[in-house]
């Protein structure tokens, strides 16, 4: 297997340490769905609203830059009251933003891990419900037919030419491709 370009995980040291040791070029991507989770539970119930407007604010910016801008500002607003749900952000920034590097049609796949942990969720519930999957074949049955079903729900990879051109080491900047013209003029 060829090392991916990016993985997207949770905050699972384990994943990451065997990535950098197997793949040690591979970009990191964080998972917002499971840093906006995090950082909520470390909040008071009163401040989580807003506190997660904000985070929402920051992945869902124009580009990098204006993602930048919105932790610095959520930085800002809570750091005073609550230094470690701001440090979960901070302290993973570079993770969190890595997908402003890659097509913009791209980013609302790279953002989260959730799309792939749904089709597995049906698979875990079986398995706990059997106590395991008992032998091979009865492991393989068990997982096959739920993640068949499951990928007729899969949602396609927008823009799929752009992702030859990612593997291929193409330059995206605020989401665009980055011409050679642009980059020898720069």
């Amino acid at each position: 297997m060829r090392a991916p370009v990016l993985a997207v995980g949770d905050g699972a040291l384990g994943f990451w340490k065997a990535l950098a040791e197997v793949f040690p070029d591979t970009r990191e991507q964080r998972c917002w769905v499971h840093k906006t989770a995090n950082v909520l539970d470390s909040l008071p119930k009163s401040a989580q609203p807003a506190a997660k407007r904000a985070i929402q604010d920051i992945y869902n910016a124009e580009n990098k830059e204006q993602a930048r801008k919105a932790v610095a500002l959520f930085a800002k607003q809570y750091n005073a009251k609550y230094p470690k749900a701001v440090k979960k952000i901070v302290d993973d920034e570079d993770e969190l933003l890595a997908f402003y590097d890659f097509p913009a049609e791209h980013w609302i796949h790279l953002r989260t891990t959730n799309p792939i942990e749904s089709t597995f969720a049906t698979v875990r519930l079986r398995t706990k419900v059997t106590k395991g999957a008992g032998s091979r074949a009865a492991g393989l049955a068990m997982v096959f037919k739920p993640v068949e079903s499951a990928q007729a729900r899969w949602r396609a990879v927008n823009a799929p030419h752009l992702v030859a051109l990612v593997r291929a080491g193409a330059r995206f900047e605020r989401g665009h491709l980055v011409e050679r013209s642009e980059i020898l003029s720069a």
